[in-house]
């Protein structure tokens, strides 16, 4: 404990480092204060209810901080971004152009996030759109005004909060603080805590002793289980050639390739969630249709997807596959052995080339099992809690 206090002094007392926690709490709290910024003529009491009665919204409205409930400036939050930038990522293994240009270093990597910030804005007025239309179709009044100007504004609105939170999240990360994105989600998911501990307050009793203390030692347990995945990783030795230096013969330096046991992040998650929401979403177009076996459908796959134990299974499975396969899109063994070869380094009792792309390859599997084993199981043990608990 001291060591860490020690450490938040030493980082407080450099003036460069305190300016840039100062300018990011700053961002956060224009972040928090425009999502509190509502659009008129809007029904925010009927909203409300309709998020409370609806799961698969409820999920959305969670993860936006709220935003989406308030019916704010910025409530798509920076969703529409996030889903650029993984169709740049998933084109740059189809497109070979695209590839080239990623490996060009910071210069390729400025056009990516250009293109990305291009397609966030198409992508920020369909889902606005998308969200208008299912709000239109629940039996409360939500959107008081629904004229095609009236649409096209709101539409416009919520794709320029969007912008501006993209704007936003990179402001921070040229702080180098840490992602600005990231921060952003995660000052979202994090802004219903106070009230969540205040309600839980609120409403304590004795029988609850036993679940709150459960919540808190499996709280501690995950983000010390999360912080080891992260930072976990397997080294791989390699070598290098002896090389002439001076007249003389110099030998070959011994280093580690490291592999992360969690190189995809919560990119894994980010995948399960949007492919897990996206058949229920789509069914809430239709349970106003005409046709009857159109509606019985629609309804039958909500239910399916609000059985719990259906989403936990499926949503642990893309977890887990997501995790295989994002790897394969930002690992490449054979890219990596090419390199070491061009280095000329290797990895002891294994030849050059492609004995070592498939070693690597082997490797990388079996860490991912791990990996992606953990990473489904922090995705779904709120699932389990519930369950366990009936709360």
């Amino acid at each position: 404990m001291d060591t860490f206090i020690r450490k938040l002094k030493t980082i407080w007392q450099s003036k460069d480092l305190r300016k840039s926690i100062l300018f990011v709490i700053l961002m956060l709290v224009i972040f928090r204060a425009a999502a509190h910024v509502p659009i008129p003529g809007v029904n925010l009491a009927n909203l409300r209810t309709f998020f409370a009665s609806n799961q698969i919204f409820g999920l959305l409205n969670l993860f936006s901080g709220g935003t989406m409930e308030n019916f704010s400036v910025i409530m798509l939050g920076v969703a529409p971004y996030i889903t650029a930038s993984i169709i740049f990522q998933l084109l740059t293994m189809i497109v070979p152009r695209l590839e080239e240009i990623s490996k060009e270093g910071e210069a390729g990597q400025r056009k990516i996030n250009q293109w990305t910030r291009y397609l966030t804005v198409p992508l920020g007025f369909l889902q606005a759109y998308g969200t208008i239309t299912l709000l239109r179709q629940s039996s409360l009044p939500i959107i008081e005004d629904v004229s095609g100007l009236r649409i096209a504004v709101i539409m416009l609105t919520v794709t320029a909060g969007t912008m501006f939170l993209v704007w936003l999240g990179e402001l921070i990360s040229e702080k180098k603080i840490g992602n600005g994105i990231s921060l952003l989600i995660f000052a979202g998911i994090i802004a219903g805590l106070p009230s969540t501990l205040r309600n839980a307050f609120v409403t304590f009793d004795r029988s609850q002793l036993i679940n709150l203390v459960l919540f808190a030692v499996i709280s501690i347990v995950t983000i010390i289980g999360v912080v080891v995945l992260n930072e976990a990783q397997r080294k791989i030795p390699i070598s290098h050639a002896r090389r002439l230096e001076g007249g003389r013969m110099a030998s070959g330096a011994q280093t580690f390739l490291p592999l992360r046991v969690n190189m995809g992040g919560v990119i894994p998650i980010i995948f399960a969630i949007s492919v897990i929401l996206f058949p229920p979403m789509m069914a809430q177009f239709f349970v106003r249709a005409k046709s009857e076996w159109i509606v019985n459908a629609a309804n039958g796959i909500i239910r399916v997807f609000q059985d719990q134990a259906f989403y936990g299974i499926a949503y642990f499975a893309l977890v887990f596959g997501f995790t295989y396969f994002y790897t394969s899109v930002i690992f490449h063994p054979e890219q990596v052995a090419e390199n070491l070869q061009k280095q000329g380094a290797f990895v002891p009792g294994i030849r050059p080339g492609t004995e070592t792309a498939r070693y690597l390859g082997h490797i990388t599997n079996r860490i991912l099992l791990f990996g992606g084993l953990f990473l489904g199981l922090i995705a779904v043990l709120p699932l389990m809690l519930q369950q366990f608990t009936g709360s």
